[in-house]
């Protein structure tokens, strides 16, 4: 693994080391050619917010031939980590960059090399027009258009670009790998729009408004976050645009690095979600007078799988102590068995796990992958191939929206139940002061099914559709780009829709004394009250409050106060791989 984040004191004293954790398969080594030496070179609420500058302290991503973290791609979208090359990476893009040089010269038409793209890849190009080939692929491809993409998504695909120049089968200059490693070392984000991408041929759009930028043209914003005209952000970088060689134009937009990185992001964010919806799930269970054991180790057992045993011993040791569920567990409790979103939760959130874990499976070995067309293979030839189609991405991105929509659809089933005065045992209906005059968290709810609604709607599978393009050269591609943004709409309203679960449950905890609550869920309920989150009370203007528990909820304090308190933090599910 020759890729790692890793703190410097001194931003160009970074230097490689392997990652924690298990390591990612490797790529295959470039072929033997001349050294990098031989050849020229050269937080979340606002996505655009600026870089933070280099300075002491700054971790460092050094990209070499094996392949990128999932940490690394966070550390660099979402952090202050900046971005440097390996020379073994130069030195295996400097064998790439050779034998492509060798297939210039011939009178041999090559793709990419020495013809047009797509339907027109039979039309043979001069060598002095190869140039305005390059530059015209990059110009013509940029052609999004809709809203900007978030800051962190157009970082995290320009380094998995990067990577993929690193291992040496893409065939670009080493000073052009620099260039682009540069460019995004000094934050310079280009400006990508939001539709543009089919994911086959890779996310053409995204990546070729990246390269317009590293050709100074376009726009980006810079590291103060400014939109400014590319050139100028250069300029004030110390940067020189990029003229483009045989091959490099092709090589800077033939990759999957969008919806790639927006799966790596997205798992990142559900790790914590999920864990989340336990939290949430436990607050609900003691608050609603439901029993934890059904949850217990035995049962669950009985279908061993391991989302599902993780769910369980969560929510068994966040209920640990809890005085409300004692208070009801002797022979003078009726109740026989609790309503399936109480019940069932860690049969629904361990799927949730496991799909995330397939999906991390598959992420992995998609950062291991070298996606381009052509691709320079180990023996030194140049062949056409079609690894830059999304499909594998595409599905799991899909999975994970359907996996998001479930979780969150029981979640607002047991929000719903607290309001029900049929249905909550004994508390006072939409857990109003004074109801009738007040309102409670009536509306509360009804944000909660619409986000749910929308949420059905996102888990419509994407990678079902295709529309053939390109003259039918491209008779099918992946949508992948398209799976990937919904995915990330989803995750934010996953993300509310447990708020609203944590918002209710909270204050019918405080209806619930003087029965004490457990550790965990009492500390939740005291992050709350601590933020300002209301309590039981007249009604008050709530969207505020919704917005509070929602950053809570997105920034993983309200898991961090619940699992600090239970002293039995949720472990990460491994993949089959790491297992092994």
């Amino acid at each position: 693994m020759s890729t790692t984040v890793e703190p410097s004191p001194d931003p160009a004293s970074a230097v490689s080391a392997g990652p924690a954790g298990p390591a990612a398969p490797s790529r295959p080594t470039a072929p033997p050619g001349p050294s990098a030496a031989s050849t020229s070179a050269t937080g979340r609420a606002d996505e655009r917010r600026s870089v933070p500058a280099a300075g002491p302290g700054r971790r460092t991503v050094v990209v070499g031939v094996g392949p990128v973290s999932a940490e690394d791609v966070v550390a660099v979208a979402r952090g202050r980590a900046g971005v440097t090359l390996a020379a073994e990476a130069l030195d295996a893009i400097a064998a790439g960059r050779a034998v492509v040089d060798a297939l210039a010269d011939d009178t041999q038409p090559h793709y990419g090399v020495s013809t047009g793209f797509g339907a027109l890849a039979t039309r043979w190009i001069p060598a002095d027009r190869r140039a305005d080939l390059q530059r015209s692929l990059i110009r013509s491809h940029a052609a999004g258009t809709g809203p900007e993409v978030e800051r962190e998504v157009v970082r995290a695909l320009m380094l998995l670009r990067l990577s993929t120049l690193a291992t040496g089968r893409t065939g670009v200059r080493p000073s052009t790998a620099q260039a682009y490693a540069a460019m995004l070392d000094a934050g310079i984000t280009p400006v990508v729009r939001e539709f543009g991408s089919l994911g086959c041929s890779g996310d053409l759009a995204p990546l070729a408004h990246c390269a317009l930028a590293l050709l100074g043209e376009g726009d980006v914003r810079d590291a103060s976050g400014t939109l400014v005209p590319a050139t100028d952000a250069l300029a004030q970088a110390g940067l020189a645009p990029v003229v483009l060689a045989e091959k490099e134009g092709l090589a800077l937009v033939n990759g999957t690095d969008g919806m790639l990185g927006q799966l790596v992001l997205a798992l990142h964010d559900l790790d914590r979600l999920l864990a989340t919806a336990d939290v949430a799930a436990a607050l609900s269970v003691e608050s609603l007078l439901g029993t934890d054991a059904v949850f217990a180790d035995d049962l669950q057992a009985l279908r061993p799988h391991p989302g599902q045993a993780a769910s369980a011993a969560h929510l068994r040791a966040l209920l640990r102590g809890s005085g409300i569920m004692a208070s009801h567990r002797g022979p003078g409790c009726t109740r026989v068995q609790d309503a399936y979103s109480l019940r069932c939760a860690p049969q629904v959130h361990g799927a949730a796990r496991d799909t995330v874990a397939h999906a991390r499976t598959v992420a992995e070995r998609e950062l291991a992958a070298a996606v381009d067309n052509p691709v320079v293979t180990v023996d030194g030839r140049v062949e056409s191939n079609g690894n830059f189609h999304g499909a594998p991405i595409a599905y799991v991105l899909d999975f994970l929206a359907i996996a998001v929509a479930d979780v969150a659809s029981m979640s607002e089933r047991r929000t719903d139940r607290f309001l029900d005065v049929a249905r909550n045992h004994g508390l006072p209906a939409f857990l109003a002061h004074d109801p009738g005059v007040d309102s409670g968290l009536m509306i509360a709810q009804y944000t909660a099914a619409g986000l749910v609604s929308e949420l059905k709607r996102l888990a419509v599978p994407a990678s079902v559709d295709s529309i053939p393009s390109s003259a039918m050269q491209e008779d099918h591609v992946s949508m992948g780009w398209h799976a990937a943004r919904k995915l990330r709409r989803a995750v934010d309203a996953l993300g509310r829709v447990l708020a609203i679960e944590v918002l209710t449950a909270t204050r019918a905890l405080d209806l619930r004394a003087p029965l004490a609550p457990a550790a965990a869920t009492g500390a939740v309920r005291d992050l709350l009250r601590a933020r300002g989150v209301a309590g039981p009370g007249p009604d008050a203007y709530l969207a505020p409050d919704l917005e509070t528990v929602a950053t809570l909820v997105a920034s993983g304090e309200v898991l961090a106060a619940a699992d600090g308190a239970s002293s039995a933090p949720t472990p990460r599910l491994t993949t089959p791989e790491e297992r092994a």
